[in-house]
């Protein structure tokens, strides 16, 4: 691994952190936006989901651009969408004209975040993949802390616009760093072949201290997929290995959604003050910013595979256990910063699982549609937790149906046995 190789993996660090800041933000502003427009739990939820239908759409569309013109236009334009929207949603007169710009927002976030993992995988050296797509997985988590520090600090001081204000200016400013310093793919220009290709794939080897190249070699295999779209995905190859990933997907984001958008107001519902319900779900990000470091690190000994079974069957149990244990307060908190560290070290392995499941030419679209699939789920199970809010759910209910969510997911792992990706050239 060259300081090229880790720079490129840690300016992917830097976008998913604004990632997890844009996307989570309405978690921590959610409670004051329903208040100042007397919005009900179910109308809380579709607000709290929006982003994530936007996530879904942006990964779905902007995930297979990438694998036909290159990962690191698509980060652009991505990250040009998510930061006029929200610049937007800061002057949002009503919760419709809200919801509407959480789509647009989300739909930038999706790109990025497909084209950012992809990227984050392609320059690791193979022993190292796990804990660079971990790495990556950090800045998410270390985004939505971000978010709900600010929360904290800036609502009562400045209002909730205040935040959206900020997201917005910091992802703009991010399109500089990625037109200066991020390289593009080096498999994505070895397999599609741009114009300029050769000049490019040298430059890149050039910051890698490695030969130079006088002519490209042969095409390389999943060259001919390439730009196939989903269709590449359901190829008899591949198609029991996606159909899994999606299902994983579906259920893990579920639950993760649901816990991470919902913790702080669930926590006011079981009786704790709102500062109360806002430390818990900072303190529940927090964790996560250690989950996808741990699971990369346990996954440089252990198979992937393993380590992510253990991660989800010890969230549904730490989510059994959480609200009852609210009567000695600093043993609850301790136990959501655990919850934080195995629930987002789920989302990163499946990030990581997916990423190394397939061919150069598709991997970006394999990212993606398991992206957009999973937001299926992530965008219906926040809105339902506030319709049966509504309906006379308790905040400990919530939980064990998520606690079920994870365990259905390990039971999908156990029959995963990944296709072969083909091997990278940063070996």
């Amino acid at each position: 691994m060259r300081a090229f190789q880790w720079r490129a993996i840690a300016i992917c660090v830097l976008l998913n952190v604004l990632d997890g800041f844009d996307v989570l933000v309405m978690a921590f502003t959610g409670r004051t936006v329903a208040q100042e427009w007397g919005l009900g739990g179910a109308e809380l939820g579709l607000l709290l989901s929006a982003g994530l239908v936007g996530m879904a759409a942006g990964s779905l569309v902007l995930a297979p651009v990438a694998d036909r013109i290159g990962r690191r236009p698509v980060i652009l334009i991505g990250l040009l969408v998510a930061g006029s929207g929200m610049l937007l949603s800061s002057l949002a007169p009503s919760a419709v004209a809200l919801g509407a710009l959480r789509v647009l927002t989300g739909f930038g976030v999706g790109g990025v975040l497909a084209c950012s993992t992809t990227i984050a995988t392609e320059y690791a050296a193979r022993r190292w993949r796990p804990l660079a797509v971990g790495l990556v997985g950090i800045g998410y988590a270390g985004g939505a802390t971000i978010g709900g520090l600010l929360a904290v600090t800036m609502i009562e001081a400045l209002g909730w616009r205040a935040v959206f204000l900020t997201g917005g200016i910091a992802t703009l400013a991010a399109v500089p760093v990625v037109l200066l310093a991020l390289p593009e793919s080096l498999q994505f220009l070895l397999t599609r072949r741009p114009s300029g290709a050769l000049d490019r794939v040298n430059r890149l080897l050039a910051g890698l201290r490695a030969p130079v190249l006088s002519e490209l070699p042969p095409p390389v295999a999943g060259a001919a997929a390439a730009g196939g779209g989903f269709r590449a995905l359901l190829a008899p190859g591949v198609r029991a290995t996606t159909l899994r990933l999606w299902a994983l997907f579906f259920l893990v984001m579920a639950g993760f959604y649901v816990v991470t958008s919902w913790t702080p107001t669930l926590l006011v519902e079981a009786g704790l003050s709102e500062s109360q319900g806002l430390t818990g779900g900072t303190l529940l990000n927090l964790g996560g910013i250690f989950g996808t470091l741990l699971l990369g690190l346990l996954a440089a000994r252990w198979t992937l595979r393993a380590v992510l079974i253990g991660y989800m069957l010890a969230t549904g149990l730490l989510l059994a256990a959480f609200l009852p244990a609210l009567g000695w307060l600093a043993v609850a908190f301790s136990i959501g910063i655990v919850i934080g560290v195995v629930v987002n070290g789920c989302v990163g392995g499946m990030y990581a699982l997916t990423a190394t499941g397939y061919e150069d030419g598709i991997r970006a679209t394999g990212v993606g549609a398991a992206i957009g699939i999973g937001r299926i789920g992530a965008v219906g199970a926040p809105t339902a937790a506030g319709a049966l809010l509504d309906a006379g759910w308790t905040p400990s209910a919530l939980y064990l149906a998520c606690a079920v969510l994870f365990v259905l997911g390990a039971a999908v792992l156990l029959g995963h046995r990944p296709a072969v990706a083909t091997e990278a050239r940063l070996q």
